[in-house]
């Protein structure tokens, strides 16, 4: 049994404005658009592998998507998924592969969510760029990822109590 944390994160042309050090009334371009895409993710601390799937919204019918997709990737492997409640997840027309069980983490607790952290990890490589169009966010988004091996995502989502609980 392989243990899994899931999350989606929001990508999108609004420029993602972070602390900076500068002048005081340095200013930076800003964007603010409304077009973006969602990212669907997964991480197992324990070996620091990852799966990502760009999809354009989050909804129950996408995640169904994702969920397929991942299933056909590990189809050999049984698969325990921690994720948060939302309604996406929780859909009645939901249909769950066989492989895969999904268990809801308790709300408003995203410190339990390990994916939260490489999430904010992976949106610095973001900070104060603008992009034309979603194609080169999502070009962007490729390369960023790629940079994540499994020794750093385990560095980044490895928490002592996943350690400890199943290992």
């Amino acid at each position: 049994m392989r243990v899994w944390f899931q999350d989606e994160s929001r990508f999108g042309l609004i420029t993602e404005n972070r602390r900076r050090i500068g002048i005081k009334s340095l200013i930076g371009n800003f964007k603010y658009s409304f077009k973006y895409f969602w990212l669907y993710g997964l991480v197992e601390p324990l070996s620091g592998e990852s799966y990502f799937w760009e999809l354009p919204h989050l909804n129950s019918l996408n995640f169904q998507i994702f969920l397929e997709k991942f299933s056909d990737n590990y189809p050999n492997d049984n698969h325990l998924i921690f994720m948060d409640g939302a309604g996406a997840h929780t859909a009645k027309k939901l249909k769950v592969p066989k492989n895969i069980i999904l268990v809801k983490i308790p709300a408003y607790s995203p410190e339990l969510n390990p994916i939260e952290r490489l999430w904010q990890d992976i949106k610095k490589h973001f900070s104060w760029q603008n992009f034309d169009n979603l194609s080169e966010l999502s070009e962007k988004l490729s390369k960023v990822l790629k940079l994540y091996s499994k020794e750093v995502v385990k560095s980044i989502t490895s928490y002592r109590y996943i350690e400890e609980s199943f290992n």
